[in-house]
């Protein structure tokens, strides 16, 4: 299996309140690791920085070869409540940090099996011969959706479209959303925040994976958002199986 990553301030920030890890385990496996930081001033780059870097010590830390399926999704929603708690108890003990907090998706690939967990609008993909979106944002947009209120057209321009209902940090608790499934040769996880997904629609960015090689992918990816006005940091993490 094969990582590649990037990260970019994008064209409008101050500041890149993204962070990533990615990583290779025991035989063979591989995880990765996507966080997009919300806040005033510095606060979202810390809470996104401090998440990465617990989370992925946890990971390094805790996981084993002979963990299933089960075990490795319960390992991933434990490092993330982890992350959470610390995250949120430095956002009440330090006026400046105070509502700080960030989104969060984790993949893990292990023998043909992908386990996935995620907190937010951050983004997880399958890309083969199609696109398919694994995560479903946790936001105030994506509710509406699901309620028939407004379209996804519609949603890509509502005024609340980057107001998210799920975030690490933001409360003492938190729900974490975790998934398996099954990956073959020569198909990719993309993690990726939103300044991707608000930039770049879902079908480009199946052109571009057919297009490109592996190692380009997260490049171009950037330098289309980029082109289509940047306006937030751009994340993109790859597991090619």
């Amino acid at each position: 299996m094969r990582i590649y990553s990037k990260t970019d301030i994008g064209k409008a920030r101050h500041s890149n309140q993204d962070a990533y890890f990615a990583g290779e385990l025991e035989n063979g496996a591989v995880f990765g690791i996507v966080c997009d930081g919300m806040g005033g001033a510095n606060a979202g780059n810390i809470a996104s920085t401090t998440a990465v870097k617990l989370i992925s010590e946890y990971i390094l830390r805790s996981y084993r070869l002979s963990m299933d399926e089960f075990e490795i999704e319960k390992m991933l929603s434990n490092a993330i409540k982890s992350a959470n708690l610390e995250v949120f108890e430095a956002s009440n003990s330090d006026s400046e940090l105070n509502g700080m907090g960030t989104t969060v998706v984790i993949a893990l690939i292990q023998n043909g099996k992908a386990i996935i967990a995620h907190v937010g609008d951050s983004r997880i993909y399958l890309l083969d011969n199609d696109i398919k979106q694994l995560t479903k944002d946790h936001s105030v947009v994506q509710s509406l959706i699901e309620s028939g209120k407004i379209s996804v057209d519609e949603a890509k321009s509502h005024p609340r479209k980057n107001v998210i209902t799920r975030a690490l940090g933001a409360e003492e608790n938190v729900i974490v959303d975790t998934a398996e499934l099954s990956v073959s040769d020569g198909q990719t996880l993309l993690l990726c925040t939103d300044g991707l997904t608000s930039m770049v629609e879902a079908d480009k960015i199946l052109s571009l994976y057919k297009e490109k090689s592996a190692e380009d992918l997260v490049s171009a990816l950037i330098d289309e958002a980029n082109q289509n006005g940047g306006v937030d940091n751009i994340t993109v993490v790859t597991l090619k199986v």
